[in-house]
């Protein structure tokens, strides 16, 4: 971007726009996942939505490439683009408001999970949203959004009451059942292939201190536990969340030190029921003993935000990560056996898979109120191949990539849009909407006719 370029752009704008020599510009563009290493002529810190409207006619009228970064936890980093422009929300569109006599919640486009977590808790309430507090609120929601209270209150969208956003020609919108219905339709699952949404109005729901699970089992134990959890989970309450996962033991309490750095399987559950104390507790989770005896169990009454917390330190922002997912509606004995195979074959201690469950209230919702065409699938899965530096992230992708193409036929052919990757390409995005992905197209054709919200798993526009 040339000087005069970017003078006009900082004169249209409150908010600091940063060129790469400007201090600085790297710690703007380092997103969450250190694998994505990408260099835009610009980044501009929105310091409200007139900058939103501002940025978005500057990349229009000069033609550069523009993406946009929300909580940046981004696996595939498309909110970077190399020498095109970059949209911060996370500065002056951080922020949420409370109004607990209306249980809604309205939320800025930069806002992080737990910045939603902290000011609903005050009131005892919150969103089915993430696991991590660190994850931006935008991107998750767009994508449909999963989390520890699905199985009770559905996805994310679910609880989307409006949008507010800006268009591709500048233009700001709000999106609800009453105004511009099909682009509220599409917001809910369609990514960010429709504008760059400066604000969401969530339904809160009753949570205050709910019961954490955590049990863990010897890798050799794999097969009994995931043939026990695929036939307990789906018949269990709605108020019992509970995501498979295999991993490597933290080195740190609770777990014993004879334990740390292991591969293991595991639940990690959330009760959202009455009463949470510890003897309930105990009653709610007797039946992990029917998998086999666990090598490792915790069971305590912990504040919701303190458990959307609780994986944050262990793996911060500035890892490399490569991931891929899909969705399932059965945990067959072939995936089983895919699942042990690549436990034992795990190429760090950081790497993981998740069986993310998405049924119960998630069912609730008909299979075309919203763009997310999985409401069929029990469970969403992601392998997350996790380093420390750059020297483990070839071996982080093979194993994740090849993890995939194992366990891809046991699948429902499409994947949660948040966890496929930027080289996947568009086959992929249209086996994740499956017959929606016309509908989006048209959506798109009437919103964005000329593609310019492309930095996204991309929605192609038809008229």
């Amino acid at each position: 971007m040339d000087i005069t370029a970017l003078d006009t752009l900082r004169e249209a704008v409150r908010g600091p726009v940063l060129a790469p020599h400007d201090e600085g510009y790297d710690a703007a563009r380092a997103i969450y996942n250190a694998m994505v290493d990408k260099r835009p002529a610009a980044i501009v810190r929105a310091a409200d939505v007139a900058d939103v409207q501002a940025t978005v006619r500057f990349a229009r009228d000069t033609g550069i490439p523009f993406g946009v970064l929300g909580g940046g936890h981004s696996g595939a980093g498309l909110g970077l683009i190399d020498g095109g422009l970059t949209l911060d929300l996370s500065g002056g569109l951080r922020w949420v408001h409370v109004d607990p006599a209306d249980t809604t919640a309205l939320v800025g486009g930069g806002a992080q999970l737990g910045d939603l977590d902290h000011a609903a808790h005050g009131f005892g309430l919150g969103v089915p949203a993430g696991i991590m507090s660190t994850t931006g609120v935008g991107g998750l929601t767009l994508g449909g959004g999963h989390g520890h209270l699905t199985r009770a209150y559905g996805l994310t969208v679910d609880s989307l009451a409006a949008a507010r956003l800006v268009l591709a020609d500048g233009t700001y919108v709000t999106a609800s059942p009453d105004e511009h219905s099909e682009l509220f339709w599409a917001l809910r699952g369609g990514g960010g292939n429709f504008g760059v949404v400066t604000s969401f109005t969530f339904r809160l729901h009753p949570v205050d201190t709910v019961g954490l699970g955590v049990t863990v089992w010897e890798p050799e134990k794999i097969g009994d536990v995931l043939r026990w959890y695929r036939e307990f989970l789906p018949a269990a309450p709605r108020e019992l969340n509970g995501f498979f996962a295999t991993l490597a033991i933290a080195p740190e309490p609770p777990f014993p030190e004879e334990l740390w750095g292991r591969k293991m399987c595991g639940v990690v559950w959330c009760y959202t029921g009455p009463k949470p104390d510890e003897d309930t507790l105990t009653d709610v989770f007797a039946a992990v003993n029917e998998a086999g005896p666990p090598a490792f169990h915790l069971a305590t009454p912990i504040p919701y935000p303190a458990l959307q917390s609780m994986f944050d330190h262990l793996i911060p922002k500035g890892l490399q990560w490569y991931w891929r997912g899909d969705f399932f509606d059965r945990i067959t004995d072939e995936s089983v056996d895919v699942h042990a195979r690549y436990l034992d074959a795990m190429p760090t201690e950081l790497s993981t898979m998740h069986l993310y469950p998405v049924d119960a209230a998630a069912h609730d919702v008909g299979a075309d109120d919203t763009a997310w065409a999985y409401r069929d699938a029990v469970w969403s899965g992601v392998i997350g191949g996790i380093g420390e530096t750059p020297a483990d992230a070839e071996p982080i992708r093979q194993w994740c990539v090849d993890y995939w193409d194992a366990l891809h036929p046991q699948s429902m052919g499409g994947a949660y849009v948040n966890f496929i990757g930027a080289d996947e390409g568009q086959e992929r995005v249209r086996a994740t909407y499956r017959d929606h992905y016309d509908r989006l197209a048209k959506i798109k054709g009437s919103y964005d006719p000329d593609n310019f919200f492309r930095a996204t798993q991309d929605i192609l526009p038809s008229t």
